[in-house]
């Protein structure tokens, strides 16, 4: 099974198109942005990008990721040059302990690739099932909002 992983042509092995996408991430790609929160699709920590689109890969089986292009956490940057919303995270100081940072990193980027100039109201609908345990939840409300500064700037997501 083919697929494009944060711009690089992949292959898998067709025994492991029942196994959840979030895996073969994880165990055969050694990316560790995804996180395995709940295993049911329903905390956001495993978001990914499925064809710019944020999908849940813990609830995904590879199978379903055949000939699509997948980006994770990883794949965002180019070269050394954080996507705007990494860098809201930094500026703001975005994170506690961190788990639900890529759900919410990949949740704001695919909003912010669909409407760069979201409001606040949009930014809080589409964070609405992504879980934060620690209660940053003002902090990457901040981080948010600087994504969009810098956006607003001239930095393309």
């Amino acid at each position: 099974m083919h697929f494009t992983l944060n711009g690089k042509h992949v292959e898998i092995d067709d025994a492991l198109s029942d196994t959840p996408l979030l895996y073969i991430l994880r165990n055969d790609f050694q990316l560790n942005g995804p996180k395995y929160g709940c295993g049911i699709g329903e905390c956001g920590a495993c978001t990914i990008h499925i064809d710019g689109l944020a999908a849940r890969s813990c609830s995904i089986p590879a199978a379903s990721a055949a000939g699509k292009s997948i980006v994770t956490l990883e794949g965002l940057a180019e070269g050394t040059q954080l996507h705007p919303v990494q860098q809201g995270f930094v500026d703001e100081q975005a994170a506690q302990c961190g788990y639900c940072t890529n759900g919410m990193i990949m949740t704001l980027v695919a909003l912010f690739t669909r409407q760069p100039d979201a409001s606040e109201q949009q930014i809080k609908s589409e964070l609405a099932f992504n879980l934060c345990r620690c209660g940053t939840h003002l902090e990457i409300l901040r981080a948010a909002e600087k994504a969009r500064e810098i956006i607003a700037g001239g930095q393309q997501p």
